[in-house]
């Protein structure tokens, strides 16, 4: 038996780390939760970091905000929560110069991350909304930058060493680092900037060579639908047996037992001049994948009776769409919000008329699953991971076909029924991403992972 045991280990059959039980300490990167207005991949992270609090791990969250490894212990809590949420800009230094040396080799030797004080002297309830679960905070300077400088000059990845690693390091989104002596796995949420590529302003060689180095050396990726599962295979078929799908989850999945407060439509008609369900929501980055364009020509063309309020900011190729909100705005058919807090957007999702999302692809789409929790009904596309998550709750129409979009959002406007049935349905479907499910999701994911072969 021993001789079996022992020839099993000699050809790698199985890493001795890979009987670490699940829970386990896991780690996450704050990549996007340090973002000043955070995306969805900062929710993604913070749901994420939640949840597995909720399965008994401990979370280690690893930052790159400007902070020197070398400030006294009570500065560096300071100075990491004054850069919280504010952009964070680390300089390596003039080519070839002292500075520039230095930091280059030490990324070449690897990284050490810091621990940041967490303590009574800084006052945080107002980080609240913005930070994860956790259990450590942990800091190296420059982190992110100074990765994909790595990334760029080397084509290799930047490895970063955390005192008393976890067993599982898992990268909420696809960045050139790894952590030295654990499992290190990546969120891939999709693979926009390459089936889509006119659609981002990625540099699309940088994004393949990097995805195709993260299939390589990652112990195993992970994914929010199987769209995109299906889409990652098609540019990186190595990959299969080590993707795995946990789909997403919302914070908090709300009780619509409790009737909605007088004070929300008080606020709605004094801030925004809107009256509960006589409007639509948009909400996402004004971007060429959110199919903002037809979205605004469809509803002009519709002459219905709701406006139209878009929340999200400008993005690139968005000159004609701006012009045509614009114009919406102009005669009083459109509202145009840049940003809101959370807890307004989920009062102005909750009495809107309908959502409409009618994206040319989606990794998951988590405005839809907010719409459907929230038991307001939902306009969105056949694309992608689209009707993955909204099932027959949702109004599906073509995204390239104007007549199609406005034909759907007409039904939303005149048809009470549907809208009611709708309204009803979105809860039901919303509840298979409900956090019981993907903490199971998440505990099959990790298990799965710890049975993969470890570090060397």
């Amino acid at each position: 038996m021993f001789l079996a045991f022992l020839g099993r280990m000699m050809h790698g059959h199985r890493s001795m780390t890979a009987f670490y039980p699940f829970p386990c300490p896991v780690g996450i990167d704050g990549f996007n939760l340090a973002l000043a207005k955070g995306t969805g991949i900062a929710t993604y992270a913070r749901v994420l970091s939640r949840n597995l609090k909720a399965l008994g791990c401990t979370v280690d969250v690893l930052y790159g905000l400007n902070v020197a490894e070398t400030t006294n212990t009570s500065l560096r809590e300071v100075l990491f929560f004054d850069q919280l949420g504010h952009e964070s800009h680390w300089r390596r230094g003039k080519f070839l110069r002292p500075r520039w040396l230095r930091e280059t080799l030490r990324d070449v030797h690897g990284l050490t991350a810091v621990p940041v004080a967490v303590t009574e002297n800084v006052e945080k309830r107002i980080y609240h909304d913005r930070l994860p679960a956790f259990d450590r905070l942990l800091n190296i300077q420059g982190l992110f930058q100074r990765a994909t400088d790595h990334f760029r000059r080397t084509g290799r990845m930047l490895r970063v060493h955390i005192p008393n690693p976890p067993p599982v390091m898992h990268w909420t989104y696809p960045l050139p680092i790894m952590v030295v002596g654990t499992r290190n796995v990546y969120t891939i949420h999709d693979v926009v900037p390459l089936r889509f590529p006119g659609t981002t302003l990625d540099n699309k060689s940088f994004h393949f060579k990097l995805l195709k180095r993260l299939c390589a050396e990652a112990t195993a990726l992970c994914t929010v639908s199987e769209a995109s599962r299906r889409d990652i295979l098609s540019f990186f078929p190595e990959v299969e047996g080590r993707i795995f799908n946990t789909y997403q989850s919302l914070d908090s999945f709300p009780d619509l037992s409790i009737a909605r407060p007088l004070a929300d439509e008080h606020e709605m008609k004094k801030k925004y001049g809107l009256a509960p369900g006589r409007y639509f929501l948009f909400c996402g980055s004004l971007e060429p994948k959110k199919n903002i364009d037809r979205l605004v020509q469809a509803f002009l063309a519709a002459g219905v009776s709701c406006q139209l309020v878009v929340i999200g900011a400008m993005a690139w190729k968005s000159e004609e769409a701006s012009q045509m909100i614009d114009y919406g705005v102009s005669i009083g058919r459109i509202v145009r919000l840049d940003y809101v807090s959370r807890a307004t957007l989920d009062m102005l999702m909750a009495h809107a008329r309908a959502v409409l999302f009618p994206s040319l692809t989606e990794g998951f789409g988590l405005p839809v699953l907010e719409a459907m929790a929230l038991g307001t009904p939902v306009l969105t596309s056949r694309e992608a991971a689209l009707p993955e998550v909204t099932g027959e709750a949702a109004i599906h129409i073509d995204a390239y076909d104007l007549a199609s979009i406005e034909e759907g959002i007409t039904r939303l406007d005149q048809d009470d029924a549907l809208c009611a049935a709708l309204a009803a349905a979105g809860p039901r479907q919303a509840e298979f991403f409900n956090p019981a499910r993907y903490q199971k999701r998440l505990a099959d994911f990790y298990r799965a992972v710890l049975e993969l072969p470890g570090p060397a």
